[in-house]
């Protein structure tokens, strides 16, 4: 299931392609979209893109943990995390494309 990798390039060649703007002011855009969500998600905000996915930052607070070489345990700091869960709409759209990829891939009945 390996897949191309979209990346800051192919979205801002996305927004210029649709959008119509220039290629410099679609990169400048892209950047701006990304920074602002960044910028939400390192001061804690939840940042909600609707029909997309929530991003949210949470605690977690210090535990032990076990070395999986070694089996030693090892106690784990407390720390921040991102949590990404993908929307409903997202995930449905993944369903039906992952079905329509399985149905394609179906080899044809032998005849009798």
């Amino acid at each position: 299931m390996a897949g191309k990798t979209v990346t800051r390039a192919d979205l801002a060649e996305s927004v210029f392609r649709k959008v119509g703007l220039s290629r410099t002011e679609s990169a400048e855009l892209v950047e701006t979209i990304i920074d602002e969500i960044c910028n939400a998600i390192v001061r804690g905000e939840t940042v909600k893109l609707s029909s997309f996915a929530t991003f949210q930052v949470r605690s977690k607070n210090e535990r032990i943990g076990r070395n999986p070489k070694t089996g030693e345990e090892v106690p784990i700091s407390p720390r921040r995390v991102m949590t990404f869960k993908a929307s409903n709409v997202l995930k449905q759209r993944i369903l039906r494309a992952h079905n329509q990829r399985k149905l394609k891939q179906k080899p044809a009945a032998p005849a009798a």
